[in-house]
């Protein structure tokens, strides 16, 4: 027998991994092995099987699947900084809600906060216009007062209009009152009570010789009517804010269309 033989036999008997008690560990079993690949063997025929009988509407669906997941699981930036602004917008809006029910922190001071929202409602100030209508006898101020008519009711129906269509509802769960109903208010987005007092105290600071004070004391006035809805808890920070923006637009679009003093005794003489 040559001695590199008699060597190797001697390395391998000396070697730890080589005795029985250490054969399962360097080699998996055999029964292991054949169940993996039978099991393998069994799930591809399988998969075959329903990829050829399946409709191709399922082939579809189960080919879009991965995509949509990879899109759950990696949104873009936009959604990530939307959904952000969103759940900050709804913190906020719970958080200012201190006049939502009885219960909370200014539960006491709700009816006070109400009747500084009903000051900006839609409803008193076409009433009002109406009855200073009624009562002018100046062609200038039948004028404005036709033009401010205009603007009120343009403003019901445009905040109505965008309302429906975005269907938001507010942070808490508070019921419209019935002057709300009565101009269709009953959605969140956008705030109807901030936009009506943007566009009325911009109305008046255009149309109207006011004092500095006054002055002030409208744009506090209108900025007060906004936030209270947020008090309340019938609308959240955003509504508020796109109101007052609506509010300015508003107002530019009755200063486009505005009505001339002749156009506003015809009307008046129909009426």
């Amino acid at each position: 027998m040559p001695a590199s033989q008699t060597r190797s036999r001697a390395r391998d008997r000396n070697n730890v991994l080589n005795r029985a008690e250490f054969l399962s560990l360097n080699q998996p079993l055999k029964g292991t092995q054949e169940s993996r690949s039978s099991g393998r063997k069994q799930s591809g025929q399988a998969g075959a099987a329903g990829a050829q009988n399946g409709n191709p509407k399922e082939r579809r669906q189960s080919q879009q699947l991965p995509e949509e997941d990879c899109m759950q699981l990696n949104p873009s930036f936009k959604g990530i900084a939307f959904n952000s602004l969103l759940a900050i917008d709804i913190c906020m809006s719970k958080r200012l809600g201190v006049c939502a029910n009885r219960a909370s922190s200014w539960g006491g001071a709700r009816s006070m906060i109400n009747l500084l929202g009903i000051t900006g409602h839609g409803i008193p100030w076409i009433a009002g216009t109406l009855i200073c209508l009624v009562k002018s006898s100046t062609l200038a101020g039948q004028e404005v007062l036709m033009n401010l008519l205009l603007a009120l009711l343009l403003d019901i129906m445009i905040v109505a209009g965008l309302q429906k269509l975005a269907k938001r509802k507010g942070p808490y769960d508070v019921s419209p009152g019935l002057l709300d109903y009565l101009t269709m208010d009953t959605y969140a987005f956008p705030a109807g009570h901030a936009s009506r007092a943007a566009m009325l105290s911009k109305f008046f600071l255009n149309h109207l010789v006011l004092a500095i004070p006054l002055r002030i004391l409208l744009v506090i006035w209108a900025l007060c009517v906004g936030f209270s809805r947020v008090m309340i808890g019938r609308h959240h920070i955003t509504d508020v804010l796109s109101g007052f923006v609506f509010g300015y637009l508003q107002f530019r679009l009755v200063e486009l269309i505005w009505m001339s003093s002749n156009t506003c005794q015809m009307l008046i003489s129909i009426w």
